[in-house]
């Protein structure tokens, strides 16, 4: 699916600022996409948090059972959870005030929910969907 989150600019713009990046749903299994994407996320020299209820710690990392538990800043929530549950995400994401100033919602491949999309852009965020930031960034040779 191609859908309008998908600028060029702003997904250049956005890996190239940030720094921290909060992946919601990020398995601890291995084999799984969540997992290999987060991992090249920190290969590449970001800061990732993995969020997930069920883990206290992946690789070694502390796992944070929601946004809210996140201890530093977040630049971008990366989004590994079907489009059913953007809406609670997206309103977790408003109630935080650890967010830092390159905010943005980026969601995984085949992740997209326009009202979400209006919503967050309504509230200052910048928005990806539907676009896989490890892709992206090997693209764009950030």
């Amino acid at each position: 699916m191609n859908t309008p989150y998908q600028d060029p600019a702003v997904i250049q713009s956005v890996l190239a600022t940030t720094k921290y990046i909060a992946v919601v749903g990020h398995s601890p299994k291995p084999q799984r996409p969540s997992y290999q994407v987060a991992k090249f996320m920190r290969q590449q020299g970001y800061v990732v948090y993995p969020v997930h209820p069920a883990a206290k710690e992946i690789d070694g990392q502390p796992c944070y059972a929601t946004l809210a538990d996140v201890p530093g800043p977040i630049d971008v929530v990366n989004v590994f959870r079907r489009s059913e549950f953007l809406p609670g995400i997206l309103d977790e994401i408003l109630s935080l005030d650890t967010m830092a100033t390159g905010k943005c919602l980026w969601t995984q491949l085949d992740i997209y929910d326009e009202a979400v999309a209006q919503k967050a852009m309504a509230t200052g965020w910048q928005v990806v969907m539907d676009a896989c930031i490890k892709i992206e960034w090997q693209r764009h040779q950030i």
